[in-house]
């Protein structure tokens, strides 16, 4: 694993500057059409993630057919891919139209900290809702019993809460850093990466904390969620009749387009033996993971889902 010099803070002692405590974002550099291309995408990626989450949140607490746990947890996921975006998407859109690139400290480690807490809770999300698919089709007799209201509730906040803890130990120890010139973030938004590469101080102690907590968010949550789809898969296969292996599959389809465009985006972002390499690659996957799929989830629980569609035609329909 390479580690970024030990001798950054004498480098940073050398050349007797002071310490940043403001970063400049770049963005994504270019011509002036450019960047207000870009804004317009953002903008409407945005205003359409906004209206297709709060559209299902709506939708699923208003409809008492899907008031169980698959749908709870889904307002969950929808609830937490609203504030997901807001966290990096309003500071990008003033970065396009040139107002304001600069963030200080505090508030880039805090963007930081939301994003990561966010991304986190929806690794955990993702599995308990393998789990509870897993339990829904495997043991179906035993399924309301099993994930009655009491647990399900205990399971979500349990994601939020663990996926809030977790990158309280990465923030704390970036907080600890030195940072001299220069301090510009090659990014849309602050991320630790950035931070590893522009610290003038020993970054091996955040790195390596950095990527357990990566090793094991990420990709234990993937060994729980892939687990699951080998039971579901397993199980679907021994119904006899062709309509119950379908009406099965149908049931978490929605769920498992979601898992393959989640895990393929972040487990190439997070888990690396090295901050420094490809950074802009990292930025052009980011968008992707941070702006793409939380617009596309919404849509896909519409058209891959029967149930959500059916409750929508009963929407339009005022029945």
């Amino acid at each position: 694993m390479q580690m970024i010099s030990a001798g950054k803070r004498t480098e940073c002692e050398k050349s007797n500057e002071t310490t940043v405590m403001e970063f400049v974002l770049l963005g994504f550099p270019g011509s002036h059409s450019l960047q207000v291309f870009m804004f317009m995408l953002f903008l409407l990626m945005y205003i359409l993630t906004v209206i297709g989450n709060v559209a299902i949140i709506t939708l699923v607490m208003t409809n008492h057919r899907l008031h169980t746990p698959m749908y709870f947890f889904l307002c969950n996921l929808s609830f937490l891919e609203i504030w997901y975006t807001t966290a990096s998407v309003p500071k990008t859109l003033a970065i396009f139209l040139g107002k304001s690139r600069t963030l200080s400290f505090p508030s880039c480690l805090l963007q930081m900290y939301f994003m990561f807490s966010f991304g986190c809770t929806e690794y955990f999300l993702l599995a308990v809702m393998a789990y509870d698919r897993y339990l829904a089709i495997c043991y179906p007799l035993h399924y309301s019993s099993i994930m009655n209201n009491t647990l399900s509730t205990q399971m979500a906040i349990t994601c939020w809460v663990c996926g809030f803890l977790v990158i309280s130990i990465p923030a704390f120890l970036i907080s600890r850093l030195s940072f001299c010139s220069p301090n510009v973030i090659n990014h849309f938004v602050c991320n630790i990466d950035s931070w590893i590469v522009l610290s003038c101080t020993d970054t091996h102690t955040v790195e390596t904390a950095a990527f357990i907590i990566s090793v094991i968010v990420i990709l234990g949550s993937c060994v729980i969620t892939l687990l699951s789809y080998i039971y579901i898969i397993s199980t679907t296969l021994r119904i006899p009749s062709a309509k119950g292996q379908q009406k099965a599959f149908s049931t978490c389809s929605s769920h498992l387009a979601v898992v393959i465009i989640w895990y393929g985006s972040t487990i190439f972002l997070f888990v690396k033996p090295s901050a420094q390499s490809s950074l802009e690659l990292t930025k052009i996957v980011n968008i992707l993971n941070t702006i793409v799929t939380p617009l596309l989830n919404p849509f896909i629980y519409t058209l891959r889902n029967r149930e959500v569609k059916e409750a929508l035609c009963n929407v339009f329909h005022g029945t």
